[in-house]
Formats: structure tokens, sequence, C-alpha cells
């Protein structure tokens, strides 16, 4: 029992010693492209390359343009960001906001007055260059409960050490890098010298870390502002602060102390007062616009959100009809192929384009139509029997993820139509220096909804998710820039909901799953928080779309 068996790249079983590191079988340093492995899948989870190896198990190599390749590439490159700044300027205090373009946007506090960020930002840069070519150890630490609090109280960051309060681990694991260290939130790269490709760009008040192109290693983008969406973070990032209110551990300490209730209804009463001012928006144009198209990617919250606009348009006087482009999708043997020949649903050709235009332009110009269902169960549209006509002072409120795009209603003049942007764009992190993914926040959502009303497993939800992602790069973002406003579906304390919820659905997918790495770094996640139980989530709030008990009606 002192030997295993192990296949490496699908190749032939080979016996090995017990504990033997996973990266004794790296027969090269580089992949076929040059690019340098960085972990390792062993058994379907993601691992350091210093992972020792216990079990009979299946290995596969990661470089960085591999998907969970490149999110070691990221994190790890954040984590050198970190050590450098503290190195040079270790009263400044580095935190990380959001994902901005191809990279994530830090925030620089303390900046002594006078030094210009600039300047500032060049010198960090420099160090990490200096520190790449230096090729230092990226060390995995374990240490006790106790030890880990006593280390990261003594260096005085509290907000990690708060972070540990609400849980209890027999051991804690650090990344340990020439005596800097951080808490581990999954596995690192084995060291500074693989991450050579990034860029500092200035973007004040702060910077961004420039990521490489993961079909591109060598090449890192330039940078694009994305001045809208900046804004938005940036609103609600300054609301989680007012709050007191910017990370896990400060969520934990309300729910801990049963003071969850007041912020919950907070956050409930910021959306509402951000869903009046759009209906404002839209009630000034009141007889210009005829159509008003939300769109957003998956599991935004398009559906609850146009409800609730509904709603306040009609305390302004105006009478909306709500049509869903989900009910215009094609049958399920019509809908688009990928390259790989799965089917696309979220191909703007998945959707009856022809015969959403003809129900659009019937309805403004006071005829009659039909109205049409998607059952999702069946994957096929029928014709519901039922017949909708509206006044020519009413407005059509049309959501899903092509409504900004021009193709989706070319029969409509732009000028009688209202754009809306929604995303759930948290402002809540980890800690300074570890960011909550907005994607995943989404993904956790449509898990569940999935699961609850749409028949799906989660393994199901899961092997679908990377062609969804493609399809909102493809046919959603490029389109941010047509909206007339943007909004922000994030609650703060919506994953301390979904994590109840979500969890027995990812202990469903399986080591012998593809999946399985990124249902056990998604339970590694939920484990920083602490749970709340859905029924103090109010009925109308948009978190209902996906946990269900809604007091809206879904057709």
């Amino acid at each position: 029992m002192n030997q295993i068996q192990v296949s490496v790249e699908n190749g032939k079983p080979t016996s090995y010693p017990v504990n033997t590191p996973v990266n004794v079988l790296l027969k090269a340093h580089l992949n076929g492209h040059g690019v340098p492995f960085i972990g390792a899948l062993v058994n379907n989870n993601v691992v350091s390359l210093s992972y020792p190896l216990k079990i009979n198990c299946q290995v596969r190599f990661l470089a960085a343009n591999d998907p969970q390749g490149m999110r070691i590439y990221r994190n790890s490159l954040s984590f050198l960001l970190a050590k450098a700044v503290s190195k040079l300027f270790p009263e400044i205090r580095l935190c990380i906001e959001h994902s901005l373009s191809t990279g994530f946007y830090y925030t620089l506090e303390n900046i002594k007055k006078g030094v210009k960020t600039e300047a500032l930002i060049r010198e960090i840069e420099k160090a990490m260059r200096q520190m790449v070519a230096a090729n230092l150890k990226i060390e995995r630490r374990q240490l006790s409960f106790a030890d880990a609090i006593a280390l990261l109280e003594q260096a005085g960051l509290k907000e990690k050490a708060n972070l540990l309060r609400f849980r209890n681990p027999p051991k804690i694991t650090i990344h340990w890098c020439a005596g800097f260290f951080d808490l581990a939130h999954g596995p690192l790269a084995p060291s500074t010298g693989s991450l050579k490709y990034f860029s500092l760009v200035n973007h004040p008040p702060g910077l961004v870390l420039q990521f490489p192109d993961p079909q591109n290693q060598r090449h890192v983008p330039r940078f694009r502002g994305q001045p809208h969406l900046f804004q938005i973070f940036r609103e609600h990032k300054d609301w989680g602060r007012i709050l007191g209110v910017s990370n896990v551990g400060r969520l934990n300490e309300l729910i801990a102390a049963d003071e969850v209730g007041n912020f919950i209804k907070i956050s409930e009463a910021f959306h509402e007062k951000k869903i009046a001012k759009i209906a404002d928006a839209i009630t000034a144009r009141r007889g210009q616009i005829g159509l008003v198209l939300l769109s957003g990617p998956s599991a935004a919250g398009k559906t609850t959100f146009s409800k609730r606009l509904a709603v306040q348009l009609e305390v302004n006087g105006i009478r909306p009809v709500t049509l869903s482009m989900d009910n215009y999708y094609v049958d399920d043997e019509k809908t688009p192929r990928d390259k790989k020949g799965n089917r696309d649903y979220e191909h703007i050709e998945a959707v009856d384009i022809a015969l959403l235009n003809r129900h659009l332009v019937s309805l403004i110009n006071g005829k009659k139509i039909e109205l049409t269902r998607f059952d999702f169960n069946r994957k096929k549209r029928i014709m519901t029997g039922l017949r909708l006509k509206i006044d020519r002072d009413q407005i059509i409120i049309v959501e899903g993820i092509h409504g900004l795009n021009p193709a989706l209603t070319p029969m409509i003049e732009r000028r009688r139509q209202f754009k809306i942007y929604i995303s759930a764009l948290t402002q809540l992190n980890i800690d300074c220096h570890n960011r909550i993914s907005t994607t995943d926040n989404r993904l956790m959502r449509r898990l569940i909804r999935d699961h609850v009303f749409r028949g799906n497993s989660p393994l199901v939800t899961l092997k679908m998710w990377p062609s969804v992602r493609r399809g909102e790069k493809r046919w959603i973002f490029p389109f941010q820039g047509q909206a007339d406003v943007f909004f922000n579906s994030a609650l703060d304390y919506e994953l301390a909901v979904l994590k109840p919820l979500v969890e027995p659905l990812l202990m469903q997918i399986k080591p012998a799953d593809a999946e399985y790495a990124e249902a056990v770094r998604l339970q590694e996640f939920l484990s920083n928080f602490l749970g709340i139980t859905k029924y103090e989530v109010p009925h109308t709030s948009i978190l209902r779309e996906f946990i269900g008990a809604s007091s809206f009606k879904y057709s």
C-alpha cells in the first residue's frame, strides 16, 4: 500500500510512492505552446504542483492558456502585486475592487500627499518584474488555526482574521513567498518566474492589473475603459462602505448578531429607489418611447426587474405590457449549433426575430396578437390562445439577453426605444486582496433556478455554463454601450442566502465528472459565508426569481 497508480494525461497507469508531489510527474515545464505549467487536475480537482498524491488518480497538467490555469495565473499575479505593494509601501492599503476590461481594478489608500500615482504604479510594476526575474518560490504552508489567527493579528490583518472568526477548521492554508503571506483561496503558481506577462495601468483613483490573452499568453491586450460599468461599480462600492459592509467578514458579523434583517431591507430599498429613477426617466419621454428593451447576461434578474419596473411605471400613470424574449425561442431542433455541434441557446438566431418583430409592430399599431410561450421542459414554443392588444399610449417592455442588439428590433425606430442594461455586479469582497467574481454570483443563481424551475440537474447547468459565457461575450457585452441606463441587480446579502440552497446541488457533482473542479471551488468559496434562511428575503426581491416564492407570476 506504499505505491499508488497514477495515469498522466490519459496515459497508462504507472506506480509511484504515496505522497509523491505532482510536479515530479512533469516531463517538461512548458506545454506545446511554450506556456509554463502552473497547476494540475488530480481526479478533476485543481491543485498546486506541490500537491502530494495519496491515492490512485488521473492527472492533467494546467498551463495559463487553460481556463482553470488562467484562474491560477490571475490569482498568482494578484498575490505578486500585493507582495510588491507591501514591500515598497507598507503604509499603503491595496484593495481589490472588481474586474475591469481584461484585468482587476484596485484602489490604493493612504498614499502620502504629493506622491504621483502614475510614478508609484511604475515603481510597483518594476518591483513585480524584478520578482519575476528572481523566480521566487511560492510555498503552500499549513498552520494550526491558533497559529494562523496569531500570525494575521500580529501583521495587523484584522479583516483576514475576522474572516476566520466564523470558521473552525483544524488547519489553515496560507501562501508564503519571501516573507510575504496571504490566506490561500485556491492554488497559486509554484514560483514567480512563470508570471511574466501582465501590465499595470493607471486608472484614477486606482490601478488596473491587466492579464494576458488566454489564447495568446505573450500578448497583454490594450486596456479599454468601461466608464459606464466602472461608474456603477463605484457607486455600489461607495454605498457598501457607507453602510460598513464591504467584505464577507463584516456580513458574517451582522448574521451572527441577528442584525442582518435591517441590512436586507436597506439593500432592497436601494434597488427600489434605482428602479423608480429609471421609471422616472422613461416617463419623462412619455409619448416618444413605445418600447423598453432590457438586456443583460444570464441570471442577472431581468424578468423580475421588468416586473418591478412595470409597477413603478404604473405609479407614474403608465400602463406597460411585458413580453419575455424567452417565449420567442425557436423549438429545440431549430436552435443553432456551435462549433462543437452543441445547441447554442445564446445565439441571436435562437430567437424567432421575425415573429417577435411582427408582434411588436402589430401591438404598436393597435392590432391584436396571439401570445406565445416557451415550454422549457419540452423545449418547444407553444401558442397560448391568449390575445393581446394595447392602447397607443401604452409601453411594451421586452426583456432578454439580446435586448441591446440592434439586430433584434430592426423594424422599430431607435428613437422609439429605451434600452436598459442589467447585471449582478457585487461590491462585496472576501477580503482586501480577494474578490468575489460577479460571474460566480450569477452561476449560483442559475444553478438554483435551473434546478427548481427548468428541470436541469446541477451537472447539466455546469456543462452548459461555458457555452453561456461564450454567448455573453459574443451577444451581450459588445452591446453595453447601446444602453440608455445601467442597473446593478446584485444584493450584498444574497450569497449568504444562496449558500444553503446551492451547496446540496454542488455535492451532486462527483470526482468522475469533469465539472467537479468547479463544484469544489464554489463549495470552498461558500465556506467563507454564514447562511441566511431564504424566508428573510422579501417576496418582491429580484432574488426570488431564482429561489422561488416570488409575489410576481412568471409565465
